[in-house]
């Protein structure tokens, strides 16, 4: 064998090594590539969510606002209410018997 065909088969042989390793490192970046596309993935489903999450609290917030208010209302009429039967029992002196002579009408 000559020396050219040596040198020529020698780089062919190193010429088939370089290729095996760039596809491997190539096939390393592309599964790499498709985790950090995947975390990414999860890290905007996660984000979507928490944003939507934080859109519905100003609404909760509204809704609760209005029942509360509704509710210190009935809490104030009842007190009201409660205030005015007190204040009846105590200038009464037969307070049953009151009931009984002046029905509701």
């Amino acid at each position: 064998m000559s020396t050219t065909s040596l040198l020529w088969i020698i780089s062919l042989a190193l010429g088939l090594v370089v290729i095996g390793v760039v596809a491997f490192l190539l096939n390393l970046i592309k599964k790499t590539a498709a985790d950090i596309d995947k975390t990414a993935a999860k890290i905007w489903t996660q984000g979507k969510l928490t944003a939507n999450n934080t859109i519905q609290i100003p609404l909760f917030l509204l809704k609760t606002n209005r029942v509360v208010s509704r509710i210190y209302q009935s809490a104030l009429n009842i007190a009201g209410g409660a205030a005015a039967i007190q204040q009846h029992a105590e200038g009464c002196p037969g307070c049953p018997e009151c009931i009984l002579q002046h029905p509701k009408t």
